[in-house]
């Protein structure tokens, strides 16, 4: 491949855009040259999640059946699951595919990547490009939904009650109509989808890794304190939807045990402390690779900025306070003074360099989204009027 084709590929590169479905959805007239139609995908992916689900729980025998503790229609999870969550993911692709393409070409608009090293660092691409073309990878991701999956998907169901899927007959569960669709084809597209995303988010640690093995030039006095990465924060953000994806469908499972299954919210505050927990890893660790080169990079700028410092403080003593200075050279207007103020500055944003590329205001951003589903279940706790009058006192 010539140096032609490794740019193009750089300028093209996309987190989404490849694989063995993406193509099945070009095929579809279900995305376009710049990966829109996502609402006509979520239409897709509901018709055949979900609205199968509802037709056949109408069934005949099926929607009249009394012994049926959560029909179909109340079932939260269900909904979330497919209506949301799943959307969600979609919406996830676009935004990922819009904000992390540029980031790539950073890398090289910045000169963080050495000349030398160029061609390294586009190995490096071409080799994340690969892995999310993999024919190989998607068809064990198959697999890996219809055994592994199933089962533990079938031995961890939520509810331990009668529902619109699972029902007690003759001593033993079985699936109803709408039940075989929701084991076998419904669960399984949920399953993939997920799975494909975490491998996504694999691609990405990975590619971020190898560049963080290579020698970056970071320059300490940069002003995102970051040595020049601080624009990697915005791939935080960019996968902002998939992590309210996986919040939403952590709040749709507890729901379903909070109104069927006879627990409280408090019973699962290790589980809401986990997944904010798992969530900021997932997110920022990817870029916590960085901190060896950026804690390199902090410790050499103080010794050089700070050696630069003492030169220049010198001559400054020397020439204005021991009496250096020419006789017609005012010191008020003098140069010396603001380059003084300005050297300190340097010094001091090098001091304040970060380990990560990123602060602390976005890890308490991604907390707080992280939490913003599970709110509304609070209410199950608290009734709305006496929340909202509790506000107003508070407010008043």
């Amino acid at each position: 491949m010539n140096r032609a084709d490794d740019n193009k590929q750089l300028e093209d590169f996309s987190l989404v855009l490849g694989g063995p479905l993406y193509h099945l959805f070009v095929r579809a007239w279900m995305v376009n040259d710049t990966f829109g139609l996502v609402k006509r995908r979520m239409v897709a992916i509901a018709l055949i999640t979900w609205l199968p689900l509802l037709l056949l729980s109408l069934l005949p025998g099926e929607s009249s059946r009394g012994a049926i503790k959560v029909p179909f229609l109340y079932d939260i999870d269900v909904h979330i699951r497919f209506l949301l969550a799943l959307p969600l993911m979609l919406l996830a692709e676009l935004v990922v595919h819009q904000r992390l393409r540029p980031l790539i070409l950073q890398f090289g608009e910045r000169g963080l990547v050495l000349p030398e090293a160029f061609q390294q660092f586009e190995a490096v691409v071409s080799s994340a490009l690969r892995l999310r073309n993999s024919v190989v990878i998607e068809v064990l991701l198959i697999v890996l939904v219809f055994t592994g999956g199933h089962y533990l998907w079938s031995s961890q169901i939520a509810l331990e009650a009668d529902t619109w899927f699972l029902v007690l007959a003759d001593g033993r569960h079985r699936f109803s109509p709408a039940g075989f669709w929701y084991a076998y084809v419904s669960i399984p597209v949920f399953q993939f989808m997920l799975l494909r995303w975490y491998f996504r988010i694999f691609i990405w640690a990975r590619l971020l890794w190898q560049v963080s093995r290579m020698e970056l030039h970071l320059v300490p006095t940069h002003p995102d304190r970051a040595g020049g990465l601080g624009f990697l924060e915005e791939s935080i953000i960019a996968f902002i939807p998939f992590l309210l994806a996986q919040d939403v469908l952590l709040t749709g499972m507890m729901a379903n045990r909070i109104f069927y299954g006879g627990a409280t919210l408090l019973d699962f505050k290790q589980d809401i402390a986990a997944a904010v927990v798992f969530f900021l890893l997932l997110v920022l660790g990817p870029l916590c690779v960085f901190a060896p080169q950026l804690a390199r990079s902090r410790r050499q700028g103080l010794l050089e900025y700070g050696a630069l410092a003492s030169r220049y403080v010198c001559e400054f003593d020397r020439k204005w306070l021991r009496g250096g200075a020419p006789q017609d050279e005012p010191l008020v207007g003098s140069g010396d003074i603001q380059a003084l103020n300005d050297l300190a500055g340097s010094f001091e944003v090098v001091n304040g360099m970060r380990l990560f590329p990123f602060d602390k205001a976005i890890v308490l951003r991604i907390a707080v989204v992280t939490l913003l589903p599970v709110l509304p279940l609070a209410l199950s706790m608290i009734s709305l009027e006496v929340l909202v009058k509790r506000l107003i006192d508070v407010l008043l």
